[in-house]
């Protein structure tokens, strides 16, 4: 997943709202969000390629549903073949009995065994966001902030990406209309690329890097494969609402 603004306990009732895109190789094989068989409790989407998942909740936990999504870092070269999924971060999460604190420590523990990544995790009662690349962040690992619209694309917590700080604006001003949910897709469908003087630079050639600022990506055979939004309630059973972008 490559872009994922959520806001936490700054709706009242509504806990966590998210919404995200996940970009990925059109070929890579992936399940739709749904119940998994194995673990019905646990609704999410599923890489066929290694058995995790990018985002995600479960009907119900100690604390109520808890929510999961992960986004990678960006770093040419940096990447290692013989690495574990990432996607099973928010895999394991999802079907441990464990609290987002609880499984933090097992993260850390071995967070540098996996390439870069962010995690954002947890529940109605406590909301986390930890990278394995954050360094000396004092956020990283820690409870987030309540009351905040938070940002990730492929760099750290709210880095100042256009798309970033595009998509958290957008999503700040839905939230306050009350938006439908049709209105949180349409935010997420927008192709637009940032100017050349507003990129970020990543360590990839100027012309994907300008392809790769869009919040909905589209490339031959790269790009946003689905768009998802969820909503974690105080009273109400959790939901998750995906769009399939392209197959």
């Amino acid at each position: 997943m490559c872009l994922i603004v959520f806001a936490w306990r700054v709706i009242p009732g509504v806990p966590v709202v998210a919404c995200a895109n996940r970009d990925e190789f059109y070929d890579r094989p992936t399940a739709p969000a749904a119940p998994w068989p194995e673990h019905p409790n646990l609704i999410a989407g599923r890489d066929l390629e290694h058995g995790g998942s990018w985002m995600g909740i479960t009907r119900e936990g100690a604390n109520g549903p808890k929510f999961a999504a992960l986004t990678n870092i960006r770093a040419p070269g940096e990447g290692r073949a013989n690495a574990p999924s990432r996607g099973e971060l928010v895999a394991d999460f999802l079907k441990s009995s464990l609290s987002a604190a609880e499984y933090l420590e097992l993260v850390q523990a071995r967070g540098d065994v996996y390439n870069g990544f962010n995690l954002v995790l947890g529940d109605r009662t406590a909301l986390y966001w930890y990278s394995n690349r954050a360094g000396d962040d004092p956020r990283n690992g820690q409870p987030l902030e309540p009351g905040r619209i938070y940002g990730i694309s492929n760099g750290l917590l709210d880095a100042p990406w256009p798309k970033v700080t595009r998509t958290k604006a957008q999503f700040a001003s839905l939230l306050c209309q009350g938006a439908p949910e049709d209105a949180y897709f349409e935010m997420l469908a927008d192709t637009t690329r940032a100017p050349d003087m507003r990129l970020p630079e990543t360590g990839v050639p100027l012309d994907l890097e300008r392809v790769l600022s869009a919040v909905c990506i589209e490339t031959p055979g790269y790009g946003t494969r689905t768009s998802t939004v969820v909503k974690l309630y105080e009273n109400a059973p959790a939901e998750l609402h995906e769009r399939i972008v392209q197959p």
